[in-house]
């Protein structure tokens, strides 16, 4: 019997929703922006609501807009307590060894035939693909460098760098004199140079460490656990990585700089159980301590929740409501899941899926170890958790977006329908939801195919493989083994351990930054060979531009139909973030390797090159998607136009990140968009200059709105205010606007104003999470508080911006002076703090960042001196 008070309950929530869709219908069909096709190229994306941005831009935020990030947070909730962990805890086996491109696909097909009897070809580009393989004889390979969180968190990335320049030497190529120390900045730059490309991959990238997050790996080991997959050697590697990393207090942070939370000590502690680690381990027991000390599982966030619930130790009452049906809504729907961020999006996809199915590992009631952990993990008995009521539950060391009573309204009010009366297992609410269901199962397979199995990044990787198994009765199938093959695209091995790192790594990023730093260093055609490669890597990375790319089906799904039903951005012309087969562009890569590939064509050696070489045709395609990719405010986000409204961040439900419910317009995105646009203009000023001068004149704007008081720019991307001043000022640069310009005058102020005694710069991540410039020498891991990064940031700054008052040029020749004192002797430059961060709280890994950077500034310093002179 279904209550009274239930049934009048779902009666009005019922009309009400229906009032609510019908006062939509009339906003959405007065405000959403569809574009148009004139002469075959897109005016603005076909999906791009413009959400009202100008609306909430002029009316609600006069003063900076929507995409504000925020000022900083008052003093009192700031992050006071650091991470704090042992000395090494465990070494990794000899024996891994990198392998990448070509030669990587043919190791993952040998691999699948001989462990799967699974015969397929990998598909998409192989350039920039990366994995690790222990495959070699332990006595005959060199030992892994040692670890020491205590000492720094962050690996050095010795293992890979150790690795190729072993080869180099193999090969007789010339190293840099060790003996020769550099006496001008010149010569620093170029002996960084000389270090740097030892690292070259044979593709023409660069690769490194993309890791950080402790709570990717995680969700791979228990995807793999319930489909039973077996890690095999990999084990004994990730086992290391989580000891490496446990801190003093027994837990895990929710980063490796950050300390210990609930969301980063539930999935390690669950991780090392499943990877084999006994419960009477020692650090199984501290961690445990940890656990009980904060309240256990039940206050964990609700993404460790819901790993919890695919596992089998928790139950599905225990977390709020993803209701599938909601790809259903129409797309003029204010609230509708095709206007979220794409990696919030493409996250929630698959969890809907398993979620709305309520999904049950086959193992749950005969495992021992689940049987064990849903004892360890709990301080009360598991069968008497009154799990609805621990929905809202979290600890108070993870809550960054604290949930909100509008989110927990509507939470409660579907715990109606998901719980109390089962509604939507009912005719005809029973329909809907499989709809539903089968259209994120659709959508699924979509992503897929358009990312060659690779997916969008590491959480909807192992969901989507996940989904794919249960969708075939709890079964391998032909997508499932496609997957499988596609797991080690994302795991990579230092001196710490394997971990999973946030992408299948960052290497058309790393790369088109570094062949800049070496061009506008002046060392282009005197490394020639470098620059080739780079530029062939670069060839093959344009997205959906070579014969292989569009060879595959992903090329199907760029028609405009296609993209429409599964909400995807013009791809074609591109670059990523990684490869080519991973097939996601995004405004900023797109627009560095745009500047990387004419920065190059510059040179006398890429002229003369016998390789392929990249046809205006194919920049112009670039150009086009850089000039749709400009939001309504003015500025540019990440993957797609803004859909979404600013509202959407009321509901934000995951607790532990910031603004990631809707693709905001950031300094960083807007500024390579508009420097990019701006050198395409200087080197093809016939092809539709009146729409990019006007793109610059918007992008003005809109970078000048959000600057802040005290002159600097956020970073969202980098940590963090360096990060975002130097992108802030190369911007208004690109705009035409004079140094002596009031904005670029402020920037030079703060810059100036954060320099420290030893003439560096440093930030902590926790600058990011404050929202406050956070330069506190105990938590850079620098030198004296200054970092070989932030410093060369600021240089670039400053230098952009021409200074030349004389304390400002005593400042540059400072941190110049800083730089070179910090180079190695060997050419490369010291591991520090964690330089990248994302969704305002987790900080991410840029090993190669200590290499282009210091050389950019150094090189740039020439240029700079120069017109100093002048």
């Amino acid at each position: 019997q279904i209550p009274a008070w239930a049934l009048k309950f779902a009666l009005y929530f019922g009309v009400g929703t229906n009032v609510v869709v019908l006062g939509s219908i009339a906003v959405g069909r007065l405000f959403t922006f569809r574009g148009n096709m004139v002469n075959g190229r897109l005016r603005g994306d076909h999906l791009s609501c413009r959400s009202l941005a100008w609306w909430e831009l002029w009316v609600i935020c006069p003063k900076s807009g929507v995409s504000y990030p925020g000022d900083a947070k008052p003093e009192a909730r700031r992050q006071t307590h650091l991470g704090s962990w042992k000395s090494q805890q465990a070494t990794v086996d000899k024996g891994w060894r990198y392998v990448g491109a070509a030669a990587s696909h043919l190791v993952t097909e040998a691999k699948m035939k001989s462990d799967f009897t699974f015969t397929h070809t990998l598909t998409g580009e192989a350039a920039g693909r990366q994995m690790w393989v222990k495959d070699g004889k332990e006595e005959e390979e060199d030992s892994v460098p040692s670890f020491d969180a205590s000492k720094n968190p962050n690996a050095s990335d010795l293992l890979f760098r150790s690795q190729q320049i072993k080869a180099w030497k193999s090969a007789g190529k010339s190293v840099p004199d060790e003996q020769t120390v550099p006496k001008t900045a010149a010569e620093a730059a170029d002996k960084a140079v000389a270090f740097y490309q030892m690292l070259l991959c044979d593709d023409g990238h660069f690769a490194g460490d993309y890791g950080g997050p402790m709570f990717l790996m995680p969700g791979l080991i228990i995807s793999c656990y319930v489909s039973g997959v077996d890690l095999g050697v990999r084990k004994g590697a990730m086992i290391a990585y989580l000891r490496n990393h446990q801190q003093t207090d027994g837990g895990w942070g929710t980063h490796i700089e950050s300390p210990s939370t609930m969301f980063g000590s539930v999935l390690s502690y669950v991780s090392l159980r499943l990877l084999g680690v006994s419960d009477t381990d020692p650090a199984v027991r501290a961690a445990r301590d940890f656990l009980h000390q904060n309240g256990g599982a039940l206050t964990a966030p609700s993404w460790a929740k819901f790993w919890l619930c695919v596992l089998g130790v928790h139950e599905w009452e225990g977390i709020n409501s993803i209701p599938a049906e909601m790809w259903l809504l129409p797309f003029w729907f204010p609230f509708h899941p095709g206007k979220l961020w794409c990696h919030c999006r493409m996250v929630y996809l698959p969890m809907c899926y398993l979620y709305c199915t309520r999904f049950k590992n086959p193992a749950k009631d005969t495992d021992q170890i689940l049987i064990g952990l849903r004892k360890e993990l709990y301080t009360s008995d598991y069968t008497t958790i009154k799990w609805d009521n621990e929905r809202h539950s979290i600890c108070p060391l993870d809550e960054y977006s604290p949930v909100t009573n509008l989110q927990k309204f509507l939470h409660n009010a579907l715990a109606v329908f998901e719980t109390y009366t089962r509604l939507v297992f009912r005719w005809p609410m029973r329909l809907l939801r499989q709809k539903g269901i089968r259209y994120a199962m659709s959508y699924m397979q979509s992503e897929d195919i358009q990312t060659n199995w690779i997916c969008i990044g590491p959480v909807n990787k192992v969901l989507n493989m996940l989904c794919v198994w249960a969708d075939n009765g709890n079964a391998p199938n032909e997508s499932f083994y496609k997957h499988i093959a596609r797991l080690d695209d994302y795991l990579w091995v230092a001196e710490d351990g394997m971990k999973m790192q946030g992408y299948n790594g960052s290497q058309c990023w790393d790369t088109s930054f570094a062949i800049q730093a070496v061009v506008e260093a002046g060392l282009g055609d005197k490394y020639p060979q470098l620059c080739d490669s780079v530029y062939g890597f670069l060839e093959r990375t344009q997205i959906l531009s070579t014969d292989t790319s569009q060879g595959t089906e992903a090329y199907l799904y760029e028609a405009v139909n296609l993209r429409k039903e599964f909400y995807r951005h013009v791809s074609k012309g591109g670059w990523p973030f990684s490869t080519s087969a991973h097939g996601w562009p995004i405004s900023d890569c797109s627009s560095e390797g745009l500047k990387a590939v004419l920065s190059l064509h510059t040179l006398t050696s890429i002229a003369k090159r016998k390789g392929t070489l990249i046809s205006a045709e194919r920049l112009y395609d670039c150009c086009n998607v850089l000039l749709t990719y400009q939001n309504a405010d003015g500025g540019w986000a990440t993957y797609e136009n803004n859909r979404g409204y600013g509202f959407f961040e009321w509901m934000n439900p995951s607790e532990v990140f910031g603004d990631i419910m809707i693709d905001y317009s950031y300094v960083e995105c807007s500024s390579a968009s508009m420097t990019a646009l701006a050198a395409f203009n200087r080197h093809f000023p016939t092809h539709r200059s009146g729409e990019v001068t006007a793109a610059l004149a918007r992008g003005e704007r809109f970078i000048r709105g959000i600057q802040r008081p005290d002159g600097s720019w956020y970073g969202s991307w980098g940590v963090c205010f360096t990060y975002g001043t130097w992108f802030g000022v190369e911007a208004l640069r690109a705009a035409g606007v004079p140094t002596s310009d009031v904005s670029i005058r402020q920037a030079v102020t703060f810059i100036m104003s954060k320099q420290n005694g030893n003439g560096g710069w440093g930030e902590s991540y926790r600058s990011c999470v404050d929202k406050y410039y956070d330069g506190r020498a105990e938590a850079s891991y620098g030198a004296g508080g200054s970092g070989v990064v932030q410093t060369a940031w600021a240089l670039l700054a400053l230098m952009s911006s021409c200074v030349c008052a004389p304390r400002e040029v005593a400042a540059v020749e400072c941190g110049i002076k800083f730089l070179m004192a910090q180079q190695l002797a060997s050419g490369d430059f010291p591991q520090e703090g964690i330089t990248g961060v994302f969704n305002r709280s987790c900080g991410i890994t840029y090993t190669s960042y200590r290499n282009t950077f210091p050389i950019w500034a150094l090189g740039k310093h020439r240029e700079w001196r120069h017109s100093l002179d002048q």
